[in-house]
């Protein structure tokens, strides 16, 4: 599994108790606020604001900029101020990619075609997505389809990103050890997991991989797809992206 840095950084500065109540302070304040404003909501000195604050702006939670609070009498020099930053902090154990599955289904009710139906355009925009991804991780193009060892090595690497957890179980064969759409696919799984099917056949085609194909092999305890370029690998005949 992979993690992002930034987050992590933002989690750890919040696991202490003081620094989680002066960031919910300037959160609450609706305002930029000052290290002396912070120091008093937590009955602490100004010093002491100050280091957790500066510590809450180094893991990208608070930004800072000089100002005249409003409604505060302008005296002496310009104060630092403290307000929440855009970060957006998400961390999830094993990963998560909710937020991807949400895009997907919004675009497909917006984008949803005359012929089609939601799930339908999910589907298709699913396996978009999976193609631009496919793309971007195979680079430049370098002459010609990829073999299947190297075909699966790149995928590898993506999925790695995307929280699947994968692992080669033989040479031709990749399996996910995590569903990053857990539970909403215990929830409705022919709907998830068809979409899921569209985004990892996408990525095997933005990879310019014929050889290896995504098939739906649910088990339990693991994702529904696997990749599979064996001979023997069977096709799979439902979610397949248009």
């Amino acid at each position: 599994m992979t993690w992002d840095a930034t987050d992590l950084a933002a989690v750890a500065a919040l696991s202490d108790e003081l620094r989680r109540s002066l960031y919910d302070y300037v959160r609450r304040a609706g305002r930029a606020v000052t290290r002396d404003e912070a120091a008093q909501s937590a009955g602490i000195s100004r010093k002491l604001a100050a280091f957790h604050l500066d510590k809450l702006v180094d893991a990208g939670l608070l930004s800072t900029r000089y100002a005249h609070p409003a409604g505060l009498r302008r005296v002496g020099r310009t104060p630092k101020v403290y307000e929440p930053s855009a970060l957006d902090v998400q961390v999830a154990i094993p990963g998560r990619e909710h937020g991807l599955l949400a895009e997907l289904l919004v675009d497909a009710v917006l984008s949803e075609g005359p012929d089609e139906t939601a799930e339908q355009a999910a589907r298709r925009l699913a396996a978009e997505r999976g193609r631009e991804l496919g793309r971007a991780e195979r680079g430049a193009p370098r002459g010609g389809r990829l073999g299947p060892e190297r075909a699966l090595t790149c995928a590898q690497h993506a999925l790695e990103r995307h929280g699947f957890e994968p692992f080669r179980d033989r040479p031709t064969r990749v399996r996910l050890r995590n569903c990053p759409f857990h539970p909403l696919a215990a929830r409705a799984p022919e709907l998830v997991c068809g979409i899921n099917h569209a985004f990892l056949s996408g990525l095997l085609a933005g990879l310019d991989a014929p050889a290896v194909r995504a098939t739906l092999a649910p088990a339990p305890g693991r994702c529904c797809v696997e990749l599979d370029a064996g001979d023997d690998a069977p096709r799979a005949t439902a979610a397949e992206p248009s």
